[in-house]
């Protein structure tokens, strides 16, 4: 349908040009007043036609554009919830984000361009210099060398800004780490008075992509000089040789100026299609970025049992919930294990405490038991099933847990305890801050509804936990 209206808008455009001709040569020149009314109904159609294409071609086109933006962002944003945590740490949080937000951006408004401006290209060169060569076959290869030489030169610029528009989409990740580490660390940076030095690591970041950025203009600014000064030789060109073909008797005046519209709505498409093609090379590269985390398969594959299905793996005592048994565990970039041939068991109504050293593993002992990670070597059963066998959903729904570090979500107090069960009532939540003995909350003037900035940067370090 998109491509169907952006033909109906061109053809509305071309045929213009020759229709505005034939009136002057024929209307005006013998003052036929009926072949000037019925050219000025037939011109009056065609811009509708071209007028009507270009306002619904924009909408569908993007419409078009954003639409697989949208499809393309949650694709990308469902993968990475999918993703275990060593599967995540392959592109770390700062590249995501860029893949998320800036890389599919990009991607949407490549689409836009490409179909608006691109895509016409082809059938307006054609079709221009087809229009130029019947009326008069000197203006048509005119016409056609113009549009051979502009070419060229598009193809040389964008075979030199390929590579670079490639580098810079790494400056952005860099950029978006860099940023995300002083935003994160502000207040560790300022207690430890390494202001200069964060100073001096974000110039050095925004330096690299300033220089390679600088480099791109200049090539857009060299096309851009270039185009233009071709397409005033191109009118300079159409305007003498047609006064010869004139004065020659082999066309009629006001066929040069069909021509020239023609040469320069054609030359208009071709310099605005090199400045979105130079664009394309980032575009493929962010499109790269994305399909990279799509085809990547999650280390942590869902079992299909459960609980509660009643075949479960003999335990050597029944009163043990959770059994580690023999298990070991290693980091992917690790050499050697952070957790060696550990034997314990969790067992109902005592209370299993981990004593360790810094490093020592005891977190990643609470994250083998949710699955956020796979044992290297042994095993782990959750009541008698191994955790291999159960889906995460299954396991989380079952355990409840508690990380190192306090986060909070933007919204309200209740939303966030909400998280835990979407349908817990007043009463429960209420319940909830008593256990947790954060009844400060209830003194708030909103109570549950206070309001909760990102992070939770709104309370205080005990106030969160």
């Amino acid at each position: 349908m998109t491509l169907l209206v952006l033909l109906v808008d061109n053809v509305g455009t071309l045929l213009v040009p020759t229709m505005l001709a034939n009136m002057v040569n024929t209307g005006i020149t013998t003052g036929d007043i009926d072949y000037i009314l019925r050219n000025g109904l037939y011109m009056f159609i065609a811009t509708s036609m071209a007028s009507g294409g270009t306002v619904l071609g924009c909408y569908l086109s993007a419409r078009l554009a954003a639409n697989v933006a949208c499809d393309i962002r949650n694709a990308v944003y469902d993968k990475s919830l999918e993703l275990a945590a060593s599967d995540f740490e392959r592109f770390g949080t700062g590249s995501m984000i860029t893949r998320s937000l800036n890389d599919i951006n990009v991607i949407q408004q490549a689409i836009l361009q490409t179909i608006q401006l691109v895509l016409p290209v082809p059938f307006l060169a054609v079709a221009g210099i087809i229009f130029a060569w019947f009326i008069d076959p000197a203006m048509g290869t005119l016409l056609g060398v113009v549009v051979a030489i502009v070419l060229v030169a598009a193809v040389f610029t964008v075979a030199n800004a390929a590579p670079i528009f490639m580098r810079l989409q790494s400056f952005i990740d860099r950029m978006n780490v860099v940023l995300r580490e002083n935003i994160v660390g502000v207040r560790v940076i300022r207690a430890f008075n390494k202001e200069r030095h964060e100073e001096r690591r974000l110039d050095e970041v925004f330096s690299d992509y300033a220089a390679n950025a600088i480099k791109v203009n200049h090539l857009f600014v060299g096309l851009d000089s270039s185009s233009f000064f071709l397409m005033n030789i191109a009118e300079v060109a159409v305007l003498w040789v047609g006064g010869n073909r004139v004065g020659a008797h082999a066309m009629q005046i006001a066929s040069i100026s069909a021509v020239l519209e023609y040469a320069i709505l054609i030359l208009f498409f071709v310099m605005m299609a090199q400045m979105v093609v130079l664009t394309l090379p980032r575009a493929a590269a962010c499109l790269n970025r994305a399909q990279q985390v799509l085809e990547i398969e999650p280390s942590i594959v869902d079992g299909e049992r459960t609980l509660d299905d009643g075949a479960r793996e003999p335990q050597d005592e029944a009163d043990a919930v959770a059994v580690f048994d023999h298990m070991s565990f290693r980091f992917d970039d690790a050499d050697e294990d952070t957790l060696c041939d550990l034997s314990f068991a969790c067992r109902r109504g005592q209370t299993t405490a981990i004593v360790g050293s810094t490093g020592s593993g005891k977190s990643t002992v609470a994250k083998l038991l949710l699955r956020f990670h796979d044992a290297t070597k042994g095993s782990i059963r959750l009541d008698g099933v191994d955790l291999h066998d159960l889906s995460q959903g299954e396991i989380r729904g079952r355990i409840a847990y508690v990380p190192q570090k306090a986060w909070l979500f933007s919204g309200t107090v209740a939303s966030n305890l909400r998280f835990g069960n979407e349908d817990a009532t007043e009463a429960d939540m209420l319940h909830a801050l008593q256990v947790a003995q954060s009844t400060f909350v209830l003194d708030q003037p909103q109570g549950l509804d206070t309001p909760v900035a990102q992070g939770g940067t709104n309370f205080s370090g005990g106030e969160k936990i």
